[in-house]
């Protein structure tokens, strides 16, 4: 309303300027779908592929599969938020997108064309590892540089709302390896004709979506943030240089901690959670997810746009309290259910809270940094938490599953979030206090 009176000619201006940022938060964050879909499809896939892979008859192979899980999803995510954050703040935003989305282009393709262990040997198994490598790279890399150009580009007075599309589309990735997986199922192939070539399909849509994504970035304007900051001191990228922020880097840590361990259980772990605990069929379990990640990827949007008019540290707060009170009682009634819709309808309550982290995490984390090492101070302490507290949640559920106390995950999950709870209650709001306006 105010911005109306204030300018009530530039109207057309307005327009033209909403048009070209949201055809840059678009191209910005369409790489999270990409990079996404190719890590859900690995998942959603490995049953059909594994065997031609890594056979049981060779306990090498058995151990090189272990060795690629560990190194794909702990080790190199940090190694790409180190690495594509010190492209970004050094050569600019642009560049270190286009990157991103390139590695995963190139990790798919190895995995669509690869020989099998039958046709090559144990060469086949270490390729996979190369490109699983590559794709761990590529995927911590992403979240630092897509989170601070959309900050950068998005209206001041919407970051949050622009911001949240992050997660629509990393959400919108699983949902696409879901839609995929669910039609070679059940309409275009059979279980044989998916175990003998048809698994390899999904990567070859993965690398042709990369290729699409990284030509669209090509075209990417570089952010005004970042022009300005060349011209106050020259780009660094340095680990040294962000160790001047040991408190913002702290706060990331401790922001992040229980909502990537939230965001992981509802999500990767909420389907091997709702077919062997709550003991739903395989295709009531698909169902099931892909309604919850529908619900979850409508809540973003109207959660960030919340976050511009009432701050941020509200949102941050009501994910904290409801989750730490809401997490037990929700996980506990959907391992008693039977119901696809009850499981459902517990799903998306878990989400009412979840999405108070997911939808604003990204902004709140750039807003902390200056423009000259933004990048690298959103990406890389959010990869190494996220490997550390995310990444392991279904590991963790599962190990307590394994020994017979499956409900004590439940209170590891609430008090994880109510650790982070105790950083969003002492933290500045980002919003209203922000490091977006400095370029030192």
């Amino acid at each position: 309303m105010s911005e109306q009176t204030a300018q009530p000619a530039s109207d057309h201006l307005d327009i033209h300027d909403v048009e070209r940022r949201v055809k840059a938060i678009f191209i910005g964050s369409v790489g999270n779908l990409v990079e996404w879909y190719d890590f859900y499809a690995y998942t959603a896939f490995a049953l059909y592929f594994a065997p031609a892979f890594f056979p049981h008859s060779d306990p090498v192979v058995q151990q090189l599969n272990a060795a690629v899980l560990f190194a794909a999803t702990f080790l190199m995510r940090p190694l790409g938020g180190w690495l594509f954050g010190f492209i970004a703040d050094r050569y600019g935003r642009r560049l270190s997108l286009t990157l991103s989305v390139v590695c995963m282009c190139f990790g798919s393709l190895i995995i669509a064309v690869t020989p099998t262990y039958a046709t090559i040997g144990i060469a086949a198994p270490a390729i996979l590892a190369l490109a699983r490598v590559v794709e761990g790279l590529s995927l911590g890399g992403e979240y630092g540089a897509s989170a601070t150009y959309l900050s950068e580009v998005a209206d001041p007075k919407r970051r949050g709302f622009y911001s949240s599309f992050q997660y629509v589309t990393l959400i919108g990735g699983q949902l696409t390896a879901i839609i995929v997986l669910l039609l070679l199922q059940k309409v275009f192939l059979t279980p044989d004709e998916l175990k003998a070539w048809g698994w390899r399909i999904p990567f070859v849509i993965g690398a042709m979506l990369a290729i699409f994504a990284a030509v669209m970035r090509r075209g990417l304007h570089e952010t005004e943030a970042f022009e300005e900051a060349k011209k106050v001191s020259k780009p660094t990228g340095s680990i040294v240089g962000l160790l001047n922020y040991p408190r913002e880097l702290l706060l990331v840590v401790g922001l992040t901690a229980g909502g990537t361990a939230a965001f992981y259980t509802f999500t990767t772990y909420m389907q091997t959670f709702v077919k062997l605990s709550v003991g739903l069929t395989e295709d009531q379990t698909t169902f099931v997810i892909f309604g919850s990640l529908i619900f979850a990827t409508f809540l973003q949007p109207i959660y960030g746009a919340l976050s511009d008019r009432i701050g941020r540290k509200p949102l941050l707060i009501f994910f904290g309290i409801a989750g730490t009170l809401a997490t037990i009682p929700i996980l506990t009634a959907l391992k008693e259910t039977k119901s696809p819709f009850i499981a459902f309808l517990l799903i998306c309550g878990a989400w009412i809270f979840v999405a108070g982290y997911t939808s604003i995490n990204a902004i709140v984390k750039a807003e902390l940094f200056p423009t000259n090492v933004r990048a690298l101070g959103v990406g890389l302490p959010y990869a190494i938490t996220v490997s550390i507290f995310g990444g392991t949640a279904p590991a963790v559920a599962l190990y307590f599953k394994s020994i017979g106390h499956e409900d004590w995950f439940y209170y590891y999950l609430s008090g994880m979030i109510f650790l982070s709870l105790l950083i969003y209650s002492t933290m500045r709001d980002t919003k209203h206090d922000s490091a977006m306006h400095r370029h030192e």
